[in-house]
């Protein structure tokens, strides 16, 4: 018997990529139905109009709908796939230019910008989850993909649903590696540690060989031009930090930076804006290549293989963001952390690892704790909450500088914001 799944976010611009991820595993994800919800009607014609061409060029004969009626997308779903901004790009520029004013890093899912994504997406996304639970079909996933990864999850676990997150940033890293060594995705396998964006590869093995050593000691190696951080630094941690752990690492040289780039969300409203025109050509019946310019790579890769897992219990290894359960024994048992799982039909069961490095741990846990806060924070719209989960963060630098941040933030986020603007 097929499944449903309800992606909520139907016309985001990753849809397409998304359900060519589904066809692509029939053979253990069986999809009957396909609901792409979506309160942008406009849109989400688009989308959806290019989705079901691709559809049927695959062959696929499920049903495909489109709506804008929460209820009856998520009536007896077995997966619930979240990919949903809340504001839309317009809220993503006040994420990266608002905390620039105050000299901090202005980035859509780290530091301030990460903090205000997440008080207007988990109240969202817990509503949402909450119905369903309601109208799901028994044992329904909420699969989220929705940034900031980390928190939006821990939020859904800790009100109690079967939820886990998905970042794509270890496949990418495993499908770089795979070309680098010239072998299948299948032959390498991570040892990805720590938080959603906020993580390590300590290994990256080929056939069980750590090939890690050698790469980090080749002087021709591009590991550094990669992340954009010190080849020295890599050396000295003996690991391979993900990109993100550059806002942390080379705070100064960043800020230096965005004082003078283009903001990131203004580039991707054009590539949006050119991916939709594209979409509506009735005669596109593919992904386009400039879909690769969006962000997101291997993202259709990601979520569908996690699915077909869920779906069929295969027990393969995904690195995906759950409960930590002891995975990393150094770090508390409730924390979301993102980590190598067995995946099957009971969900994620973290692979044992190694304590982490004192210099890895420190920073973890200090954005452990702004994690936190900020569930608190959005569940509760409470300021004082909020103003603690602020001070918390990692990249704001003090106490006056998150008083004023948050103060900018919140007013300029009014209109999504209701728990801390009531009556």
């Amino acid at each position: 018997m097929g499944v449903k799944i309800a992606v909520v976010g139907g016309a985001s611009t990753y849809t397409p990529e998304l359900v060519e991820g589904f066809v692509a595993r029939a053979d253990r994800l069986p999809v009957d139905e396909l609901v792409l919800l979506d309160p942008d009607a406009e849109r989400l014609a688009v989308v959806g109009g290019l989705a079901a061409r691709i559809l049927a060029r695959r062959g696929w004969i499920g049903r495909l709908v489109r709506t804008g009626d929460r209820a009856a997308a998520l009536d007896g779903a077995d997966f619930v796939i979240f990919q949903l901004r809340v504001g839309g790009q317009a809220a993503r520029l006040l994420d990266e230019t608002i905390p620039r004013q105050f000299g901090c890093i202005g980035q859509e899912t780290t530091g301030p910008g990460g903090f205000m994504k997440a008080l207007r997406t988990v109240p969202v996304v817990l509503e949402i989850a909450e119905e369903a639970a309601r109208r799901g079909a028994p044992g329904a996933w909420l699969v989220d993909f929705t940034n900031p990864v980390g928190i939006v999850t821990r939020a859904l676990l800790d009100d109690g649903h079967r939820a886990l997150g998905l970042c794509n940033v270890a496949i990418g890293f495993q499908r770089r590696f795979a070309d680098d060594f010239g072998v299948a995705p299948e032959r390498i396998e991570l040892e990805h540690v720590g938080l959603n964006h906020l993580s390590w590869e300590r290994a990256i093995r080929v056939d069980g060989v750590d090939r890690l050593p050698e790469l980090l000691s080749d002087p021709r190696s591009l590991l550094a031009d990669e992340v954009h951080l010190p080849v020295d630094l890599l050396r000295a941690l003996g690991a391979l930090p993900s990109y993100y752990l550059r806002y942390y690492y080379a705070t100064p040289e960043v800020l230096e930076e965005q004082r003078t780039a283009p903001n990131r969300a203004e580039e991707v409203m054009e590539i949006e804006r050119g991916l939709l025109e594209l979409y509506r050509d009735p005669a596109l019946d593919a992904k386009p290549a400039l879909l690769e310019q969006r962000g997101g790579a291997f993202y259709s890769e990601a979520a569908a293989q996690l699915l077909a897992s869920l779906h069929a219990g295969t027990g393969d290894v995904q690195v995906v963001d759950a409960r930590n359960a002891g995975a990393l024994p150094d770090l508390p048992a409730e924390a979301v952390v993102e980590v190598a799982a067995r995946i099957d039909r009971e969900g994620a069961h973290p692979l044992p690892l190694a304590p982490l490095a004192p210099e890895m741990r420190g920073l973890v846990e200090h954005a452990l704790a702004y994690e936190e806060l900020t569930v608190a924070a959005a569940t509760s719209g409470d300021r004082r909450t909020a103003l603690r989960a602020l001070v918390a963060n990692p990249l704001v630098p003090d106490f006056a500088t998150a008083r004023d941040l948050l103060a900018a933030m919140l007013e300029a986020n009014r209109g999504h914001l209701p728990r801390f603007f009531r009556g």
